[in-house]
């Protein structure tokens, strides 16, 4: 069973930073992709951001292009969201999502992911 904790949110002016990590732990696995959504509330999960674990190419959905970073250190089993420029609609639950094998789905949909961490709160004040 692979595990993923998400830390590094909490309450940021407009304009800040804040930068989320995500830890993948278990026995025998190998992280395919590692993405981002975000829930505020009374809405959807929706995309945020994803990263192929071997090639590291990122996407973004287009509300967070141009602020947002996604990385990993694969050698710590380790993804990270580096948020700059935050707007008060960046509050959210934060969700750390992995697959393990090549999706059927495309990276955008929560279908594609089968591990799923528990989630980190983002509060942007104005």
């Amino acid at each position: 069973q692979v595990q993923l904790v998400e830390s590094g949110g909490g309450l940021a002016q407009a304009g800040g930073s804040l930068r989320l990590s995500c830890v993948a732990s278990g026995r025998s696995f190998s992280v395919w992709t590692m993405a981002w959504f975000r829930q505020a509330p009374g809405k959807e999960r929706e995309f945020v951001a994803a990263i192929s674990w071997s090639v590291g190419s990122p996407k973004y959905a287009d509300s967070v292009k141009g602020r947002f970073t996604i990385s990993r250190d694969n050698a710590k089993n380790t993804g990270f969201l580096q948020m700059n420029s935050l707007k008060p609609e960046d509050t959210a639950v934060y969700y750390c999502a992995a697959s393990l094998a090549p999706p059927a789905v495309t990276y955008q949909r929560q279908a594609a992911y089968s591990e799923w961490g528990q989630g980190t709160q983002v509060t942007v004040s104005s």
